[in-house]
């Protein structure tokens, strides 16, 4: 699993395994961190001091603003409506399905396991609870769990949110 040679890579980014991620077509900004077996796609822009933990996949059309933390085997989807084969069963190409984004702003975390789906917004400092399935916006400062993910508190009442 390489890192190509599309990949832009900022000042003082750590892969700590190179030879276990696979990354390629995606931008990382300064001092990132990037656990074994993940993988980032062509297109994702990662913004600086930010950590995608192990196992995590990053798809296409996901951009994460500065200082982001990505907990161990997060999941981003990009389409709504996936199938692997066109009504008339023919298999699907890059042509045959719309590219769905989704953005995590500034400081969000994102916790072990969690699954965001295309098309969201995880605001400003919000917190994502492990295990989570993010179905639509987060509010910035918020902090969400549960299947749907659900808003159960404001990072803002807690002491250690700053």
């Amino acid at each position: 699993m390489p890192i190509a040679d599309s990949v832009k890579l900022g000042r003082d980014v750590k892969i700590f395994h190179p030879q276990l991620v696979n990354l390629y077509g995606c931008e990382l900004g300064d001092e990132c961190k990037v656990g074994t077996f993940v993988e980032i796609q062509g297109g994702v822009t990662i913004g600086a001091r930010c950590k995608i933990s192990s196992h995590s996949f990053l798809c296409e059309g996901v951009t994460l603003e500065d200082e982001v933390f990505i907990g161990h085997g997060v999941m981003f989807t990009n389409d709504l409506y996936p199938r692997s084969t066109t009504p008339s069963g023919e298999l699907k190409g890059g042509d045959d399905w719309v590219l769905v984004k989704t953005l995590v702003k500034r400081r969000a975390a994102i916790g072990s396991n969690a699954t965001i789906l295309a098309g969201v917004t995880i605001g400003e400092n919000a917190i994502v609870g492990a295990g989570a399935v993010v179905t639509k916006d987060v509010p910035d400062y918020a902090i969400v769990a549960g299947v749907p993910a659900k808003v159960i508190g404001d990072v803002r009442d807690r002491k250690e949110a700053e």
